[in-house]
């Protein structure tokens, strides 16, 4: 009865211009040889058999993802529409218990970096179990190393009987004084790592979010698009979790990271003496803390510091590392002919 669910959708144009819409994110290798997608499934091997992963992601990414992963094609679910993660989330538990009524689902992102996988099975494992045992909806914390304010924070509470804690409350990408703060009081970071019955999902979705709970009916009669076309455009932590009092936390004893921008590299990609993350052909002399990649033209680098350089797809990106988070803002800012890959 246990069951995963991988969440890849979104455009990935935070990784301009390396990332198209024929090679996704998901789907480049930007922590080594091997896609992020493809660690992410490789990861659930002993945890989740093959044949219960589901992939939810939009229509334009399902072709090359479902190639890669080599996954049944009625477990890739096509979204009519981005709709963040709770319709996603609710979907794909929807569709696990019309396939088995007492399925237990574990979800992930397949854009993280996660380099040893037997603590996190150890994770996901521990995370089941809990959520077959009670009837709470199981997120998984992680230690934090760094005072991080683009992430999420849970605050642990009363310990449960059958292991856990219950979930105090959830910070939201808190300044870096109020981090460092809630990392001293023993918070984790909020890994995105959930687990959960099918059935005490849509019991506290029934309960506490109507504006989603409103979808179901469509769900019941099978008319996906109208779910999507139903429910609100909303994260799953921000309409369920945050409002639920049935949520509880395990302390994920494993490294983890969310490749979201190039800055991320220079969290899980090799350095230099100078702090340099270097890919492909490229030539650092007197520059320090520069991310550069190259696809195919070499690059020279020198007298210069903090810049992420991309050459990829016809296209040279020159971006202060500090604005990696902007990126897709200043996509919008350029014409098509430069932009669209």
């Amino acid at each position: 009865m246990r069951w995963a669910v991988i969440l890849a959708g979104g455009s990935g144009s935070r990784f301009w211009p390396l990332s198209t819409a024929a090679r996704p994110k998901q789907l480049l290798p930007l922590i080594n040889a091997q896609s992020t997608a493809e660690a992410t499934l490789a990861r659930l091997e002993g945890l989740v058999a093959p044949e219960r992963v589901l992939l939810v992601t939009g229509a334009h990414l399902a072709a090359p993802l479902q190639a890669a992963l080599e996954l049944p094609a009625a477990n890739v679910l096509i979204e009519p529409r981005a709709r963040s993660t709770a319709p996603a989330l609710l979907w794909a538990a929807h569709e696990a218990a019309r396939r088995d009524p007492d399925a237990v689902l574990l979800s992930l992102h397949a854009d993280w970096y996660v380099p040893d996988p037997i603590p996190f099975r150890d994770a996901g494992n521990a995370a089941f179990a809990l959520a077959e045992g009670e009837p709470v909806l199981v997120t998984v914390g992680v230690t934090p190393t760094r005072p991080e304010t683009g992430y999420g924070y849970i605050i642990p509470g009363a310990p449960l009987a059958g292991g856990g804690r219950r979930v105090a409350a959830f910070t939201e990408k808190p300044s870096a004084q109020r981090a460092t703060e809630l990392i001293a009081q023993g918070a984790f970071w909020n890994s995105g790592l959930f687990a959960w019955r099918s059935t005490v999902l849509r019991n506290e979705v029934e309960e506490i979010a109507p504006e989603l709970a409103a979808g179901y009916a469509a769900l019941d009669r099978g008319d996906v698009t109208a779910f999507f076309e139903t429910v609100p455009s909303v994260a799953i932590d921000t309409a369920v979790l945050e409002r639920s009092q049935a949520v509880a936390t395990i302390e994920g004893r494993f490294s983890w990271d969310d490749i979201g921008t190039w800055e991320a590299l220079s969290r899980v990609r090799p350095h230099d003496d100078h702090d340099n993350v270097l890919v492909g052909d490229v030539s650092a002399v007197d520059a320090a803390r520069i991310i550069a990649w190259s696809e195919r033209t070499p690059i020279v680098v020198s007298g210069v510091s903090d810049l992420v350089i991309v050459e990829a797809n016809g296209r040279l990106l020159i971006l202060g590392r500090g604005k990696a988070a902007d990126l897709k803002t200043v996509l919008d800012r350029l014409e098509p002919r430069i932009r669209d890959i």
